[in-house]
Order: structure tokens, then C-alpha cells, then sequence
């Protein structure tokens, strides 16, 4: 099970966030901050997880982002590193050449693709193309109630009126 993924700038900022435990606030800090650390001190030249006693991170650097994720210590990290690159290719697919700036922009956008790929730590979707469909269907759907808001009649068109 995936207990938690993160999107992190090779500065340390944290761009996107999802924990799937049930992690207090102050867990969770320690939790990223010690991630953090240990992922962008680790030299290029070793392997991208690290065991831990209870979990596993794993992780991958695209650009100027790394991908987090924390995995079960029973899990395989292939799958995990698998998962981080399904992930990547749908952002790039969805976003068109994605890049830090349109997470930063759009993160909600990055986390609605995140939850079509996996909810509750579980892998729920792999079909990219089923994915960019949810998600672009969202997305006319979020278009069409903000142009029927500036009209007035936001709701009417669901009662046929």
C-alpha cells in the first residue's frame, strides 16, 4: 500500500502532498521533513529507495522535481518506481510537456489526476487514457458551470429549462 506521495523542488518545497495513514499534523511534518532530508542528501549515484524500519521511500527526479512516495516494507519498489513514472507520463500527457510551474498553478489539476491513479494508497486506475478522460471531463464540466455562473442561470440546464 502507498502511504503517502510527494512532489518536492530540489530546494525542499513541498508542491504537492497526499497522505493516505492517518497521520497527525505534527506526524506528517516530521514525516516530509525527514523525507525530504534523507531523498535530496542521497547521492545521484545510489539507488532511489531507501528501507526504513516499517516503510519504504521511493523516489525519482524529473527536472527540477522529485517524486516521493512511501510504500509498505512488504511492497516492491519497482512497482513504486513504475507507479512514479505512470504518474509522470499522465501529468505529461494532461498538462502537455509538464513542468514545476504548472503543479505549482494547477495543483489541483495534479491532485485529481493523483486521485483518478490511486485512492486511499491503493493503485485504483492504470489506463492513461481512461485517466485523461475523467479528467478532461472535469475540467468541461468546472468550464461550463463558471460560463453558466457569469450567465445567471448556473443549475437551470439540469432541469431542462
Amino acid at each position: 500500500m502507498i502511504q503517502w506521495v510527494l512532489l518536492v523542488s530540489r530546494q525542499g518545497k513541498i508542491r504537492l502532498q497526499q497522505f493516505y495513514t492517518g497521520a497527525t499534523p505534527r506526524e506528517i511534518q516530521s514525516i516530509t521533513r525527514n523525507a525530504i532530508n534523507q531523498v535530496l542528501s542521497r547521492p545521484a549515484r545510489y539507488c532511489n529507495y531507501i528501507e526504513q524500519k516499517d516503510s519504504k521511500i521511493v523516489f525519482k527526479r524529473f527536472a527540477s522535481l522529485y517524486f516521493i512516495i512511501s510504500i509498505d516494507k512488504d511492497e516492491n519498489e519497482l512497482m513504486a518506481l513504475e507507479f512514479i513514472q505512470h504518474y509522470v507520463e499522465v501529468l505529461d500527457q494532461y498538462y502537455g510537456n509538464v513542468c514545476e510551474l504548472d503543479i505549482i498553478f494547477h495543483y489541483d489539476k495534479a491532485y485529481h489526476v493523483l486521485n483518478e491513479l490511486c485512492i486511499g494508497g491503493r493503485i485504483l486506475e492504470t489506463n492513461k487514457r481512461e485517466i485523461l478522460r475523467v479528467c478532461t471531463a472535469q475540467d468541461k464540466m468546472e468550464t461550463d458551470a463558471k460560463a453558466a455562473s457569469k450567465t445567471g442561470f448556473a443549475g437551470l440546464s439540469s432541469l431542462g429549462l
